[in-house]
């Protein structure tokens, strides 16, 4: 846990992936101990969150789909109110350097949206799960949380 907190220290504007989310609302056995200190750093402010509404779309996703709105709308207003984070729209800047990023790196569409999304907001780092965005290391420092996880 150290050395995730001490890489995290590194940066002062930071991207989350809808997986931060999603592992420490359901409590993941594995990764919420990284989610936990990580979303208590930001809520502390050793670290501002650029977030996608992308990732909202894909957070809300299931509950809607298993017909609970109440759900929804709660992980909706967290996003939202989530001390010192900005829950940033896709703007056509942030399309137009996702298509960028895409075009150079081959990554999918909602993650090319949420990466530009975090730069465009100056993050330095962006935590994620998805191995396949480490080759996007040259833009911006990718954290994996399965590199720290124990």
């Amino acid at each position: 846990m150290e050395r995730f907190t001490e890489r995290l220290a590194e940066h002062t504007i930071i991207g989350l992936d809808t997986s931060v989310f999603i592992y420490h609302l359901e409590a993941h056995p594995r990764y919420q101990p990284l989610t936990r200190t990580l979303l208590a750093g930001v809520q502390a402010g050793r670290q501002t969150a650029a977030v996608s509404t992308v990732t909202l779309m894909e957070l809300t996703v299931r509950p809607w789909r298993v017909g609970q709105p109440a759900v929804a709308r709660e992980y909706e207003a967290l996003l939202a109110h989530f001390p010192n984070s900005i829950l940033a729209d896709v703007t056509r800047d942030v399309a137009r350097r996702a298509a960028q990023l895409r075009a150079c790196y081959t990554i999918r569409p909602a993650d090319a949206l949420q990466v530009a999304t975090a730069m465009l907001h100056g993050a330095t780092a962006f935590v994620t799960n998805d191995q396949r965005l480490a080759h996007l290391s040259t833009e911006l420092a990718i954290i994996v949380l399965e590199d720290y996880a124990g």
